[in-house]
């Protein structure tokens, strides 16, 4: 195993620290610029301490595009992007496999331009199984150098991974297994993990809360809430807040509602509101770069996380932040956060629970004080916290 010779200062500049290759399987790109966001926004945050250098191998969809390998510097970070065309095969598993011999060539190419020009890393990064941590078993192997997984997935917590195969299972513990340490976003998705037999042990490292240096906006439009979300109802349940309002409108009928964000089922949630009758009280915006989120944010009175499953919820740290009271389901990210004195905390896929909390978040809003809201945050969910959290999981991992 490789070790650190860096200094030990945790505010050492990056030429002292180690030198970490990151591997993400999400990364914000054009066709959706809030894929992987987060993880992005965890890798700044380290890159305060470390060097870094981030590898994203990505598919090309575009007929007739070549491969290509380009080292540039984004978002203050270091990245080598390699590309790769994708297969259109209408067989799946034809596909799959296909694809995956792409990525590798592809990953193997973007590796010796990180080496050629970057140097030889003391770490490998992995952030979401399974194609970035089977190219860091593949380094590990061959050059000793050890890797970490970070995990952000919800599918450790909804059933998605137990109702995958026996083989699949098999490789996820055999790179878990040999993996230098395992962080997760929150403590019950580590225990998620823990409890499937993929890790005995694992550290939590928040993401990243935007905003907390912007200026404290006002309170807002007491009646005035916002969902931030990707349309998927079976986890985000945008669905149920339509619902909620719906209910609550009854008794308090200046209520309305602003959504952020777009996926499969915006058309039949539009739908909805139309059928609904909601169509003066609901506005759809599509998705949106974070800084538009964050000015949308400072204008409404209160911010709605209704899903049915949060690895952690970077929504809820977004209108803390911004000094916004959340109503929020018990759906495991959440709860880290919301206080009596912040939000609200409601059941699952219950509606009726939801109108009642709009009605009454409504009610009390001028009980909330928003730079009380925000000051809560700072110590943990700050760039420093958490790019200072990495780099000792760094030294754990190279000093083992």
């Amino acid at each position: 195993m490789r070790t650190n010779q860096g200094a030990q200062d945790p505010l050492a500049a990056p030429s002292q620290s180690p030198h970490v290759l990151v591997l993400p399987k999400w990364w914000p790109g054009p066709a959706d610029p809030q894929l992987g966001d987060f993880i992005r926004k965890q890798t700044q945050a380290a890159a305060q301490f470390t060097k870094l250098t981030v590898l994203l191998v990505r598919p090309v969809q575009e007929i007739g595009t070549a491969p290509n390998v380009i080292l540039r510097v984004e978002d203050d970070l270091t990245t080598v992007s390699s590309t790769y065309a994708s297969s259109s095969n209408v067989i799946k598993p034809v596909r799959k496999v296909i694809n995956l011999m792409r990525y590798w060539r592809a990953a193997k190419k973007g590796w010796n331009h990180v080496v050629q020009q970057q140097g030889l890393p003391d770490l490998v990064h992995v952030h979401i199984l399974v194609r970035p941590a089977l190219f860091a078993r593949w380094i590990n192997r061959k050059y000793g150098i050890p890797y970490l997984i970070s995990e952000q997935s919800s599918e450790y917590l909804d059933g998605t991974y137990t109702g995958k195969g026996f083989l699949f299972h098999q490789l996820n513990k055999h790179l878990f297994r040999h993996a230098a340490l395992i962080t997760a976003v929150s403590a019950r998705l580590g225990e998620g993990v823990r409890d499937l037999g993929l890790c005995k042990e694992f550290k939590v490292v928040p993401n990243v809360i935007p905003g907390l240096d912007r200026p404290l906006p006002p309170r807002g439009d007491k009646g005035h809430f916002l969902v931030v979300a990707d349309l998927v109802d079976r986890t985000k349940n945008v669905s149920g807040v339509l619902r909620a309002l719906h209910k609550a409108l009854a008794i308090e009928p200046g209520l309305r509602l602003t959504v952020i964000g777009d996926g499969p089922d915006r058309a039949e949630l539009e739908a909805m509101v139309r059928s609904l009758e909601l169509s003066a009280q609901v506005e759809f915006l599509g998705r949106l770069p974070n800084l538009a989120v964050l000015d949308h944010m400072a204008l409404v009175g209160s911010v709605i996380i209704n899903s049915n499953v949060e690895t952690f919820s970077v929504v809820t740290g977004e209108a803390l932040a911004q000094g916004k009271p959340v109503i929020a389901t018990r759906c495991g990210g959440p709860e880290a956060f919301i206080t009596p004195t912040n939000g609200l905390l409601i059941p699952l896929r219950d509606d009726a629970s939801l109108a009642e909390a709009m009605i009454r978040s409504n009610t009390t809003h001028g009980t909330y004080l928003p730079a009380a809201i925000r000051q809560s945050l700072a110590s943990r969910f700050s760039p420093t916290a958490v790019g200072s959290a990495f780099l000792e999981c760094y030294r754990s991992c190279l000093n083992a």
